[in-house]
């Protein structure tokens, strides 16, 4: 039982640079940046205006008027990935019993635009004003319970609030619950709403770039943030080929730590235990991995860092590994930065194509790896690392396969 090998069948995104796994792919390998001028909420305030939105998605494509309308955003963005993933994996759930499907979902904020609506409210009018559907909405359990709803999925449900590494966690939790004989089919992912908080909070942490990301530079000046969400849908290998599903990538294995040091500097042993807990639980060498996607923040301790770690467990053999930050691209999408990055690991997989780590420009000797500057890059893919490291020291660390 335990030996069951876990596969990606079915992929949902919705991005800054595209909705839906082929424009999502079609726009990051071309480079395109997904950040623009805020319109979330009035920025004239704050020392930087810029974040990446998403600023195309409709839930009515997804929902009904009914249903979305009392619904938090991060909810209708999970609904909408998890739609496009289980429609891509060709599953017909109302064919499948309930208890035979889960669902995981990581996030950083929860449907804190829900709690932000509610301050707006008491803020100019009174408490008396707001409605007790929207107090019910902000947990962030909603999210999976929603999508839960959204798909009769009466398996295990759960949300691992970690923050930028909950998606690679609950990939993690959800294969495992598959190889244990809990369910047979699980979505995992993550989704977060751009947040005004989370906005400030960064700002006034001076982690916030002003326009552009750019990591690995010498000149990096910090994150943008951004938002997003991403589900994959998870099965046996046994039970996807018994149903013909086309296949994406094997989850290999995984690692976790946590610094337990500090709530927002990185640590080089924890992100270097991580690394090295995943690579052994995928019984993989560290000379075979054939693309990093790193964490790649574009802040000066973040991706040095990661750098210093990924130098002391490859080596020398790291000159010859591509390692890319899409965060360039589709900035920091909090709890939804991992699984979408996960997901681009596992198509670069099948197309054997790296995306590119945009805005580079002045080489940083404390970042010396090949980065991919600015260009995507034709490479064979057989083994890519996934790197998610959250505040507090949440680090978790996936390898995907070929299969």
């Amino acid at each position: 039982m335990y030996n069951k090998r876990i596969v990606i069948t079915g992929i949902g995104v919705v991005s800054s640079i595209g909705i839906g796994k082929d424009k999502f792919w079609e726009n990051l390998i071309a480079g395109k940046s997904g950040v623009s001028k805020v319109s979330a909420f009035d920025t004239k305030d704050y020392p930087t205006h810029y974040g990446a939105e998403v600023k195309d998605f409709r839930p009515e494509k997804f929902l009904e008027k009914k249903q979305y309308e009392g619904m938090g955003r991060a909810s209708q963005m999970g609904i909408a990935a998890a739609s496009l993933a289980i429609e891509d994996a060709g599953l017909e759930l109302q064919k499948i019993e309930g208890k035979d499907a889960g669902i995981i979902v990581g996030t950083t904020m929860g449907e804190i635009q829900n709690m932000e609506e509610m301050d707006d409210i008491i803020f100019k009018n009174g408490k008396d004003f707001v409605m007790p559907d929207m107090i019910l909405q902000y947990p962030a359990n909603n999210i999976s319970c929603n999508i839960a709803a959204a798909f009769n999925l009466r398996a295990d449900n759960l949300i691992i609030p970690c923050a930028c590494a909950a998606g690679n966690y609950a990939i993690g939790y959800a294969s495992d619950l598959i190889k244990i004989g809990r369910s047979k089919f699980m979505l995992a992912g993550g989704a977060d709403p751009f947040s005004r908080i989370a906005f400030t909070g960064f700002n006034r942490l001076l982690s916030m770039a002003p326009e552009k990301c750019k990591p690995f530079d010498r000149n990096r000046q910090g994150i943008i943030l951004g938002e997003g969400a991403g589900i994959v849908v998870l099965e046996s290998m046994d039970s996807a080929l018994k149903r013909g599903a086309k296949i994406y990538a094997e989850i290999a294995g995984y690692g976790m730590s946590c610094d337990a040091y500090h709530m927002t500097v990185p640590q080089f042993g924890g992100i270097a235990s991580a690394i090295i807990s995943a690579l052994k639980n995928a019984d993989i060498d560290s000379k075979d991995v054939d693309y990093i996607n790193a964490h790649g923040t574009g802040t000066q301790a973040n991706d040095r860092t990661e750098c210093l770690a990924l130098k002391k467990i490859f080596g020398d053999n790291l000159k010859k590994i591509p390692v890319s930050s899409i965060k360039s691209m589709i900035g920091h999408a909090m709890g939804a930065a991992s699984i979408i990055e996960a997901i681009a690991c596992a198509m670069s997989i099948v197309h054997n194509v790296i995306p590119p780590t945009i805005s580079y420009e002045t080489p940083d000797p404390d970042c010396d790896i090949d980065c991919v500057p600015n260009i995507c890059r034709d490479h064979k893919v057989n083994v890519a690392l996934n790197n998610g490291f959250a505040f507090g020291g949440n680090n978790a660390c996936l390898v995907l396969k070929r299969c």
